[in-house]
């Protein structure tokens, strides 16, 4: 403990130890202003980081080095937000230590208030020190002065007098020893508490100072860290940059014409023709086709039938895999359009959810569900030219929507980068890696020159689910097994509120194994039974908040049997959906260059099982 130090002669320890609390308010408050100068002129820099990007665009255009100055801007604009996002992450910390501040002051007021009988004490000391030091000192004198009388021959009668006045004196000095040893004691209890109670102020108050000193450090650490990476990927794109590139891009934007005087002349207006998708033959080929494929033949007693470890095994297993694939696509002599070069380049994103799930009877705390998705971008096939002819083509960047929704995200690590400092938890930005995603449209466009358009998978993601409540057709199924009759009913209902926004679940087919020799089968609504497959499907038609009873409904059947009873199967459903997601992801395009001519969204069932 510290008290053992702040005691001496005077007393004054704990008037030192209360201002010392008192300098760690101040201190407080000038870290504060410390911070704050530093986000000044962190956004002084941001600002004119900017301000130099927007001059790099009102540079000359003209001559062969005019496409470095896009170089020159894209990564000044990056680096002025690199600064701000700073300003913005040290201005929360601002906040933390205004909040610190108030909350030290409310403490201080409140120890002035536990430690005023100690500083009682000290007083009292003080001044009993003083009043023992005094007596001492009349007491020493009257004892000097009847000693003095005595050697000088005093009368008897005067000699009595100093007699009366040296008992007195050593009276009070007696008095105010004793007073002081009880004062001393009470004094040093008092002043071990509080310089206790000081310390551990101060510990916290240090600890406290050094958390936000190690916020303001990691801010800083990543500003540098982003830094250090715009700055390799300028590199980059001057490396990329190539003489050939320039020249050829001027000879394309500039030329005046190929063929020689005296033939005849063509406008080469640098239009490139783009096959797009939003046709109706192109539509019909991209819709889901739903198949559900028979499993083995039931043989008596030797009925196959998933265990629930089993069902809760394929639910649970079902991993994203970060894999960077591009997919091509055939032809097609349809209307991303004629577009000039200088225009904003058209893509298109696709959503792709599969919702997996096992119910468990009618018990909606026993269903495990897991739903996976895919972003897909899509880039017309003429896009390519424009990018290979451009030294460094518009950075592609996009902010990823309603992610707090999302459990886990994997970015194609080979394409795609992000921001992963972003404070937001409902957004994250990303921007793909420009000349990585050149090259593998180049080579696939070598691989496959007659597609149209080519598909490349950006990031795969795993959704949040809250159990039934997430799954958008919740089942329950009961059995009645007797020795010649099977009863079976099948429980369903829509829920609208799974998806974003609310649509109807097409294709929706039920299909139950049934064993014990059925010998014929009557359902409501109507199913199919095939018997060399020992299963009965039924086909129903839309579901959505408009169908019959807001969508909820039953499949009944009754089995007549010949070697039951049966043994109760896992029944699999399958639908799916054009238009909605289930996790309620979008994305929405950052800066020009690009624009978004289609937004595909849609989800189907994957292992999608119920059990009795």
């Amino acid at each position: 403990s510290i008290h053992f130090f702040f005691f001496g002669e005077k007393n004054n320890g704990f008037d030192v130890l209360y201002h010392n609390m008192k300098h760690g308010q101040i201190s407080s408050k000038e870290l504060s202003d410390f911070i704050r100068e530093r986000v000044t002129i962190e956004e002084t820099y941001s600002r004119s980081m900017s301000k130099l990007a927007k001059s790099a665009s009102n540079f000359s255009q003209l001559g062969t080095f005019a496409p470095i100055w896009d170089v020159f801007k894209v990564s000044t604009e990056k680096l002025a937000s690199c600064h701000m996002e700073l300003v913005r992450k040290l201005q929360e910390l601002i906040k933390e230590v205004q909040k610190y501040v108030d909350e030290q002051a409310k403490a201080h007021k409140k120890t002035k208030e536990e430690v005023a009988s100690t500083l009682e004490a000290v007083q009292n000391i003080q001044s009993v020190s003083q009043a023992l030091q005094k007596s001492k000192e009349n007491y020493n004198s009257k004892t000097l002065e009847q000693e003095r009388m005595r050697k000088e021959g005093a009368t008897q009668r005067d000699l009595d007098k100093t007699g009366v006045k040296v008992k007195k004196a050593t009276e009070v000095y007696k008095s105010f020893v004793e007073k002081y040893a009880t004062t001393k004691t009470e004094f040093e209890q008092k002043m071990a508490e509080t310089a206790q109670k000081f310390q551990d102020i101060e510990e916290s108050h240090i600890l406290h100072m050094k958390e936000i000193i190690q916020s303001y450090s990691c801010s800083v650490e990543d500003t540098h860290k982003q830094i250090e990476e715009l700055h390799q990927e300028f590199v980059n794109n001057m490396e990329n940059t190539s003489v050939e590139s320039l020249i050829q891009k001027l000879a394309e934007s500039k030329g005046t014409g190929k063929e020689r005087p005296g033939k005849r002349k063509h406008n080469n207006s640098l239009l490139i023709h783009l096959n797009l998708y939003d046709s109706e033959e192109e539509d019909e080929r991209r819709k889901f086709h739903v198949e559900i494929k028979p499993v083995q033949p039931n043989n008596g007693t030797h009925q196959h039938k998933a265990t629930i470890d089993e069902l809760k095994a394929s639910i649970g297993n079902i991993t994203l895999s970060p894999s960077a694939t591009v997919r091509h696509t055939h032809t097609h002599t349809h209307t991303p359009v004629t577009l000039a070069s200088q225009d904003a380049l058209p893509i298109a994103v696709a959503f792709t959810e599969s919702v997996n799930a096992y119910f468990k009877g009618a018990d909606p705390s026993k269903c495990i569900v897991k739903i996976t998705g895919d972003m897909t971008l899509s880039f017309p096939s003429g896009i390519i030219k424009i990018f290979t002819s451009s030294p460094s083509p518009a950075v592609l960047s996009f902010k990823l929507k309603n992610t707090s929704k999302l459990e886990q995200i994997l970015p194609n690590q080979h394409l795609l980068h992000s921001d992963s400092s972003q404070s937001d938890t409902n957004t994250r930005d990303f921007w793909l890696n420009m000349p990585a995603l050149t090259a593998y449209l180049r080579k696939n466009s070598e691989q496959n020159p007659t597609s149209s358009y080519y598909n490349v998978d950006v990031l795969k993601y795993q959704v949040c689910s809250n159990g039934i409540q997430s799954t958008p057709l919740n089942l329950a199924v009961y059995w009645k097994c007797g020795p010649t009759t099977t009863d079976l009913r099948v429980d369903y209902r829509y829920n609208p509120e799974a998806m974003q926004p609310h649509g109807p679940l097409s294709s929706v087919q039920v299909l139950v194994p049934v064993n014990g020799g059925v010998t014929n089968m009557q359902s409501i609504p109507n199913a199919i039974w095939n018997a060399d497959q020992n299963k009965s499907l039924w086909k129903l038609n839309d579901i959505s908040e408009k169908s019959e009873n807001e969508g909820s409904g039953s499949l009944r059947a009754k089995f007549e049997l010949s070697d039951g009873p049966s043994i109760p199967a896992t029944l699999a459903v399958q639908f799916f959906n054009e238009g909605s997601t289930l996790s309620g992801v979008d994305m929405e395009l950052v800066g020009s260059g690009y624009r978004l001519s289609l937004n595909k969204k849609r989800f189907a069932s994957g292992r999608y099982m119920a059990d009795c």
